[in-house]
Parts: structure tokens; C-alpha cells; sequence
């Protein structure tokens, strides 16, 4: 059975990128999209500038030593919070390590997200409370476990949805052409993103990908696919937003590219003037999804200067919280080495945990 999309596509994805803006923040002409609410647009533009000024307050930190590493995701806010805002409380969030935006955006505590970036914990919230799954580190691994848990969930009887998210080096991933097999099969209620940001760490699509499009590759699968601007946030919300209600709805899966760009480097750790131009970085930010939503309000007079100001003081007192947050200094307790391992203490955990507290006294 060939699944049809609200716009009337079956399983190829679109030539261009599908949008709804222009990255001078016009309307499109005949766009195949609905554009999202005035509402659904305000709050997107200021989830967006409060996720830029975490994510700038969290680059500071790691040049002050109180995170261990920090992938910026500066430049894909229109694809961090536009999934984000498409989903129910009641679906799921499977993140990467790049993904701390989408989580703040998903109200998860910004110093609980953080957690795993200074090093404190594996995780540092409760995926129950969020529905939002540990950041996944090893690429690729959490397309299997969203789609794992989006079948089970419709075993359960519950109409959950499971976003997964992932980047452009994960589809060169095993794990990843697994997922999209089993979700083919299974028709299970999981959209799959990818947040094709140009590199995988320093290696560019040209390397990657010979298809043309990452968005082909879930056709092979029979899943249904999508091509759009990443850094159009009303067509990534728009366009999660139709997935994420016909994966509801029993239509199955959908595989969705977003082209967007990473602005900053792969993370702390790396110089990413050694392996990208300059002119490259100037084009994408030309390009800006912040700026295009902004130029779009103003052209409506949905935003003005004073609403604009309101949310810049909201963000700066948000990263206010977040620097106190991560510069307060906590006493680790060592026997918290041995909690969260296993559900039960192992007869071995409990002897290593009498040996370290025999030590420490």
C-alpha cells in the first residue's frame, strides 16, 4: 500500500526542499506546506532565541572548564525547535548528543541537560517525566531504540509517536538502515529526522552520499520520504507536524532531511577552519533561520521592537540561571559511582562498593 502525505506525495521526496519562507523571510510562492499558526509562529521564534542564547551560554562554559565538551548546534534552531514543538505531550524524544536545544525546548531542566556534557552522569533527567530518551552518543544507535519503543507503545494500545532525531553522518550508519528497515515492516509510528548540517565531523556530503538526496534512502524501505529547508522553521514544523499525525493515524513512517548548516565547529575540540571555507560559513549565515522567522513577523506586524526586547530579557535571564546553575560547585559522593548500573546491585557491585567506602574511611 502506497502511503499518501497531506501534500499529496507518495514515497519520493521532492527535487528542491520543500519551504515555506525564503531565507529573506518571504513567503513562498505556492508553497506545498500549510503555514503554522500566528501563535505556533511566535512561539517558535521564542523558543528559538532562547535556544540560541542556551546554546551560546553553554559554548561559554566549556571554554570555562565547568563542561567537558559541548556540540553547538548554532545555525539548526529551526530544526531543533520546530520538531520539538510538533509533538504531543504524550510522544517521544529520542536526541543526539548535538540536541540539547530540542530538549530545553521539550522542557527538560537545562542544568539536568547538561549533566552528561560536564560529565556528571550518563544522564542527568528522568526520561519518564520528559518522554525524551538519553542523548545518544554512538551515532545511530537511537534510531533503533525509537523505533523499538514505537512499536511496542501500539502494542500497549497507547497512540504515542517516537521523533528521532539524527545527523547526516548517522545515515551512513549500520543502526540506521536497520531502524528504517524494521519501521518499513513494522509500519511503525516513528519519524525519522535528519539534521543534514553539510559534515560529518569533518567529512563533507560529498563523501557520504551519492543519492540525491539523504531523503532517498528510505524509499528503498518503503518508507515515505521528505526533502525540506532546515532553516525554515514553519516548514519543519509544518512538515514534522504531518508526520507525526499520520504515523498517529496508522500511516506509517516517515523519513524527513532537513538542510540546515552547523555554524560553529564539530565540537570545542575541533578546528573546523581546516577543513571548511570561510565563504561557506558567510553563505549559511546569510542563510539564518532566526532571521528569516524575525523578517517574517515584522513583515506582519506580529513583532515589534518591544515584544522583541521582552524575549531577549528573558533569554539573558534564562542563561542567568544556567551559569549560576553550572558554576555552583557540588560535592560529588563517591558511592554514587555504583547507583543506575543495574536495576538490582550485583552480588560484584556490592563488594566493590563495600571496598571503595572500606577505602574512603
Amino acid at each position: 500500500m502506497t502511503t499518501v502525505t497531506s501534500t499529496g506525495r507518495g514515497l519520493l521526496p521532492t527535487a528542491e526542499p520543500l519551504a515555506l519562507l525564503t531565507a529573506a523571510g518571504e513567503p513562498v510562492a505556492a508553497p506545498a506546506l500549510p503555514m503554522p499558526g500566528d501563535e505556533v509562529l511566535l512561539d517558535l521564534h521564542r523558543r528559538m532565541v532562547l535556544g540560541r542564547r542556551f546554546d551560546a551560554q553553554a559554548t561559554a562554559l566549556t571554554k570555562q572548564g565547568r563542561l567537558a565538551v559541548y556540540p553547538s548546534s548554532r545555525g539548526q534552531e529551526a530544526c531543533e525547535v520546530g520538531a520539538v514543538l510538533a509533538l504531543e505531550d504524550r510522544d517521544w524524544l529520542f536526541p543526539t548528543y548535538r540536541d540539547s536545544v530540542a530538549l530545553v525546548t521539550r522542557g527538560v531542566d537545562p542544568i539536568e541537560t547538561l549533566t552528561l556534557l560536564q560529565g556528571g552522569w550518563h544522564l542527568g533527567y528522568d526520561p519518564y517525566e520528559y518522554r525524551v530518551a538519553p542523548q545518544c552518543t554512538p551515532l545511530a544507535t537511537n534510531t533503533l531504540h525509537a523505533v523499538g519503543l514505537a512499536h511496542a507503545a501500539r502494542y500497549q494500545g497507547e497512540d504515542s509517536v517516537a521523533l528521532v532525531l539524527l545527523g547526516d553522518g548517522a545515515t551512513s550508519e549500520g543502526d540506521t538502515h536497520e531502524a528504517l528497515n524494521f519501521a518499513g515492516v513494522w509500519q511503525a509510528p516513528v519519524v525519522f529526522l535528519v539534521q543534514n548540517n553539510g559534515y560529518a565531523i569533518s567529512v563533507p556530503m560529498s563523501k557520504q552520499n551519492a543519492a540525491p538526496s539523504l531523503a532517498h534512502k528510505g524509499i528503498g524501505y518503503g518508507v515515505r520520504s521528505e526533502l525540506i529547508d532546515g532553516n525554515d522553521p514553519a516548514a519543519v514544523y509544518a512538515t514534522v507536524r504531518d508526520a507525526v499525525q499520520a504515523a498517529r493515524e496508522g500511516g506509517g513512517p516517515t523519513l524527513i532531511e532537513a538542510r540546515t548548516y552547523r555554524i560553529e565547529a564539530h565540537t570545542n575540540a575541533d578546528d573546523a577552519n581546516r577543513y571548511r571555507d570561510p565563504a561557506e560559513v558567510a553563505y549559511w549565515l546569510s542563510r539564518d533561520p532566526l532571521d528569516r522567522l524575525e523578517a517574517y513577523l515584522r513583515s506582519r506586524g506580529l513583532l515589534d521592537d518591544a515584544r522583541r526586547d521582552a524575549v531577549l530579557a528573558e533569554a539573558e535571564a534564562f542563561a542567568a540561571k544556567v551559569r549560576d546553575g553550572m558554576n555552583a560547585d557540588v560535592e560529588p559522593d563517591p558511592a554514587e559511582l555504583f547507583e543506575h548500573v543495574y536495576a538490582q546491585p550485583t552480588p560484584a557491585l556490592r563488594e566493590q562498593a563495600a571496598q571503595l567506602a572500606e577505602e574512603l574511611r
